[in-house]
């Protein structure tokens, strides 16, 4: 495959082999990976190109990194390839969604246990048959960090797609019947929470046969709104980036034991 960089960084995501851990956290915020960073021991900013932000520290001793991955799919499929090709293999999605449950509030944490294909990426990786499914090891690690650290979460499946206001205005668009019958149809289904990036992640995880999760932090609940349910807007991902963490360092442990 051709790298068109002029040196041995990854071309997008301006990173190159042995600057980045084993284990990765994939914010879609550039400005998110600062704040992840902090958390780990001796932080060192890496690279900055287009929307890809890279941090590289420790945890426990361990090499990690994060790297954002911009919005959506196609940019999110380029972050996975690339960190792959410089040696990562673990990668915890760290992202923001509205939730679709009634029993999904602003604050809680979603942990994904499959994504809804409604996005263009995936096809371009696996027929429409293939679930886009996260890595087991990785969600159980999620689930386990979350419980222990006191957070509401709810483990399920959430919706991906590529329009941001398709959601927000379907009756809007021109595709009104198709957008307003799915998003019913998830709902009937116990679709957690909506979102951009999982569906791709998880299904070029598979391709790429890596390890992947994602955890996500609500920020709103439309359906909470127009059910006249209280609706508060929230926006500090801190729950979510912990969560990660902890998984992270779960996931070290259970490694080191198995001499992997």
């Amino acid at each position: 495959m051709i790298n068109y960089s002029e040196d041995q960084t990854m071309y997008h995501i301006g990173v190159a082999p042995g600057q980045i851990g084993r284990y990765v956290l994939l914010p879609g915020d550039p400005k998110r990976c600062e704040k992840i960073a902090k958390y780990f021991d001796n932080p060192k900013f890496i690279a900055d190109n287009r929307e890809y932000v890279t941090y590289t520290g420790t945890l426990d001793g361990v090499k990690v990194s994060v790297t954002s991955t911009g919005i959506g799919g196609p940019s999110a499929s380029i972050a996975l390839e690339e960190l792959c090709m410089c040696g990562a293999d673990t990668f915890l999605r760290v992202g923001t969604a509205g939730g679709m449950d009634l029993n999904v509030e602003s604050g809680d944490v979603v942990i994904a246990s499959g994504a809804i294909r409604m996005e263009g990426t995936s096809k371009e990786y696996a027929p429409i048959e293939w679930p886009a499914v996260p890595d087991f090891e990785v969600t159980t690690a999620l689930k386990n960090a979350a419980e222990n650290l006191g957070f509401k979460h709810h483990i399920g499946v959430v919706e991906c797609k590529d329009a941001f206001y398709g959601q927000h205005k379907p009756e809007d668009l021109p595709v009104n019947y198709e957008l307003l019958n799915k998003w019913y149809s998830w709902l009937k289904l116990g679709c957690k929470a909506s979102e951009m990036e999982s569906a791709a992640i998880f299904t070029v995880g598979a391709y790429l046969r890596v390890r992947v999760g994602a955890v996500l932090f609500v920020m709103s609940n439309q359906e909470r709104e127009k059910a006249g349910l209280s609706n508060v807007i929230e926006h500090d991902t801190d729950k979510a980036i912990r969560t990660a963490i902890e998984a992270i360092r779960t996931l070290i442990k259970q490694d080191q034991a198995k001499g992997k």
